[in-house]
């Protein structure tokens, strides 16, 4: 039976299960085999080293992983052997332990584990308690802080002294200590309890540790990199004697910091041990050999890491392909463009398709372009751009201003953001529509004609808020969409709410909220160019966002769809096709993420994640433009398209040439670039600041790749306002257009005139884009150049 298991692992794989002596890091490239190391060293154990499957803990990181490990090691050893292993996430095999020894800590065993949701509620009601500024002291964001202090083991009474302490919230270190407070009296723990319970359990009870190390003979960790301070200190105390550990993971996948993951426990792992030994699994399984080596180009260029070269014995296949588009509309025509191309030539299924990107807020113009082409596509991870609450809140607001009998509308949001109008102040005004048989509106607009009986104070609330929706109302025919809907999102607070705080899940809102707008001046924009300038209106916007909307409750589960997702999402996944799109300045990197070293090590190494999911095609691309919070915004290709070897990066031209040429950018290094350069040695480094907005590419380079895509990217990051840019580019070319001519679109990319027609104010042309197809355009308002 053994010698079946070694037959079928490669010789890095088999050194690795064979080594059970001492503690053991295995590196494990991408797609080249972890799991199978880790069920094959598992039922070795079993088999060869007489171990009993109760004396193995295995961790995972989810519940599926163990299960289908544990599924594996069944089909090896026998099912039954495989049911009494001790293999679950780090939280479901310590809280049973913590069950078992509750009154060790002071609880029952019978706790109660809160969620997210209950975290959240208590801290809500502690600061309400302290009458604190639900503002400053938003209660996603403490509970954020009191989970990421939870994952360094810092305690309550250590918080103000850490390097978590923000001077402008003193008392989060109060609402801390308040909730751990109340948190035992209510005999409950939180998911990160779990953990830190467990590591105060073992370090003030030896007796109890050493009965668990006596328990637990080897112990196993899948995704090291993974695992924050806490986790790493927990399998400490269960290893240290031993020493028969045997973690699993790949540095270069490590990629989820904002969850408190410590890249440092996979680098240092070594100067925990004795005599650790390294495996390193380099030969990939998925891709094919150009994806792996350029793969490998970009991720040799952080320094932090243990090195490995990994390659594919695969067919060599294409290179990694980068489509540079002039908009963010161009982007989205080219990647569902090739979804078409691909299905037909390859003979594949919509599901062997992904687009990775690196915040959740650039689906929309996936999703948009998709319903037009009738590409079934499915949100990973996450709900399509228009269910998102951020979206839906501020179209309820759209709605009702364009229907105040939208009954459906009003309940949303008539008190959000809170105004004061609650649960009963609405129940008033529902039962008093239903008894007179009229709209919530005409209620809220004439409340002593229907005899509607408020408090002087609430009912003062309510005249507020109709007054707000009237002079949204009053402006429906005088403004276009995006004048009065940025008015309305600002004028009603929802702006003030959102931008209120800096965690993770609100800059993601905010995200959404800016890409909402741009593809409302977008909207505005590309119909004034099309001649449409009279269906510009709050109205005929949502008459668009409605068809849109509607079609997220259609579709077959079972249909084969394409996957879009963030690059998060997208970690342990594989596709046959990738897209990996918004490869710009600002975006990726994430302008938040070029604060230091160490957080631009990391977005390189997501982009290595997102480049090593594809088994036959990658394909990058970056917009020139995109449309944010009402302005066009010009990027500069990201910095991380210079890190791949040139040899094995083709850029697809889009220039009126037609022409296709290789990548060739300069091999000097760039100072911007270098500036981030650190010891080899994995320590803390200070913080650099660089600007966002500096563009990191060098003249030889930027010209290089201007001539290969066409020339559409300026060599210097910069916003412009659409209402500066409307009539600058058409102005001086407009008069001049022939049939015939090829011009480059602000938006629309290059494009072939096909006709002209009409003169002065209503002269428009008929145009071919390349990607976009054939559209007419109203030349007042167009934005283009003859070339």
């Amino acid at each position: 039976m053994t010698e079946n298991f070694l037959e079928q692992l490669n010789e890095s794989q088999r050194e690795a299960v064979l080594y059970c002596d001492g503690a053991s890091l295995v590196i494990a490239g991408a797609g080249s085999g972890k799991t199978r190391v880790l069920t094959y060293k598992i039922a070795y154990l079993l088999q060869e080293k007489g171990l009993k499957p109760y004396n193995i803990l295995a961790l995972t990181f989810t519940n599926k992983a163990a299960r289908e490990m544990k599924e594996r090691i069944g089909r090896l050893v026998g099912e039954e052997v495989a049911r009494y292993l001790q293999m679950g996430t780090f939280h479901s095999i310590f809280s049973r332990i913590l069950r078992a020894e509750a009154d060790k800590i002071g609880y029952s065993s019978n706790f109660t584990i809160y969620d997210q949701t209950d975290s959240r509620s208590l801290v809500k009601s502690i600061c309400k308690e302290m009458q604190l500024d639900d503002k400053q002291y938003k209660p996603s964001s403490v509970a954020d802080q009191i989970s990421m202090a939870k994952n360094h083991l810092i305690l309550p009474q250590q918080f103000v002294g850490s390097s978590l302490f923000n001077p402008k919230l003193p008392r989060v270190s109060e609402i801390y200590q308040r909730y751990t407070e109340r948190c035992r009296q209510a005999n409950a723990m939180d998911f990160d309890d779990l953990l830190v319970q467990i590591y105060l359990l073992f370090e003030n009870h030896e007796d109890v540790r050493k009965k668990y190390v006596e328990k637990f003979q080897y112990v196993l960790v899948d995704e090291y990199q993974d695992t924050n301070h806490t986790q790493q200190k927990i399998v400490y105390q269960l290893t240290r004697e031993r020493q028969r550990v045997c973690v699993v993971g790949d540095d270069a996948q490590s990629i989820y910091s904002f969850r408190g993951a410590n890249i440092d426990n996979i680098l240092n792992f070594n100067t925990s041990y004795n005599n650790t030994k390294l495996f390193k699994l380099e030969q990939n399984y998925r891709s094919t050999q150009l994806i792996v080596q350029a793969a490998n180009s970009l991720i040799r260029k952080n320094e932090r890491q243990i090195p490995k070269d990994v390659y594919s014995k695969n067919e060599c296949g294409d290179k990694l392909t980068l489509k540079p588009a002039y908009s963010d509309k161009e982007e989205a025509m080219i990647v569902c463009n090739d979804i078409v191309r691909l299905k037909r030539q390859d003979h594949c299924e919509y599901s062997d398709f992904a687009i990775l990107y690196r915040t959740n807020s650039q689906s929309r113009s996936f999703e948009e372009q998709m319903r037009k082409m009738n590409i079934p596509y499915r949100i990973y991870g996450g709900m399509s751009f228009y269910q998102r609450k951020e979206i839906k809140d501020v179209i309820a607001y759209f709605r009702l201003v364009c229907n105040p009998n939208d009954e459906e509308a009003l309940k949303r949001i008539i008190n959000y953001p809170a105004r004061g109008i609650g649960d009963t102040t609405l129940s008033k005004i529902i039962s008093t529509a239903t008894a007179y048989g009229v709209s919530l509106w005409q209620v809220v607009s004439q409340p002593i004609l229907f005899h509607l009986e408020l408090a002087k104070g609430t009912a003062a609330k309510v005249e507020a808020f109709r007054q707000l929706i009237e002079g949204w109302v009053s402006r429906v025919a005088t403004e276009d969409a995006y004048q009065l809907g940025h008015a309305i999102i600002m004028e009603s607070g929802i702006s003030k709410d959102i931008y209120s705080s800096r965690n993770p899940e609100d800059i993601a809102r905010q995200e959404n909220l800016e890409e909402f707008l741009g593809g409302m001046q977008d909207f505005v924009e590309s119909r004034k160019e099309e001649g449409l300038h009279d269906q510009t209106s709050l109205g005929d916007f949502l008459q668009e966002v409605a068809l849109l909307t509607d079609l997220d409750s259609e579709g077959d589960e079972e249909q084969s769809k394409v996957s879009l997702m963030t690059i998060h999402s997208a970690k342990g996944l594989e596709f046959p096709t990738v897209f990996v799109v918004g490869l710009e300045e600002n975006i990726f990197p994430s302008p938040m993420c070029t604060d230091s070293m160490r957080q631009l090590e990391e977005e390189r190494r997501l982009l290595y994640v997102a480049i090593t999911r594809a088994e036959k095609h990658c394909i990058l691309t970056c917009a020139q433009n995109r449309f944010r919070f009402g302005r066009i915004e010009y990027d500069s290709p990201s910095r991380f398209i210079r890190d791949i070897d040139p040899s094995l990066l083709h850029v697809v031209s889009n220039s009126h040439s037609g022409e296709h040429d290789d990548y060739r950018p300069t091999q000097n290094p760039h100072p911007v670039a270098t500036q981030f350069r650190a010891d080899p040695m994995p320590r803390a480094v200070a913080p650099r600041r660089p600007e966002p907005t500096v563009d990191p590419f060098s003249d030889s380079f930027k010209r290089q790749l201007s001539q290969a895509s066409g020339g559409r990217f300026k060599p210097v990051s910069r916003a412009v306002s659409s209402s500066n840019t409307s009539s600058s580019s058409s102005s001086s070319s407009a008069g001049q257009l022939r049939e015939g001519m090829t011009i480059e679109h602000q938006r629309f990319g290059i494009g072939k005139v096909l006709k002209v027609e009409g003169s002065g104010e209503n002269e428009k042309a008929t145009i071919e884009f390349r990607n976009v197809g054939t559209k007419q355009l109203l030349l007042k308002f167009a934005k283009f150049t003859i070339l």
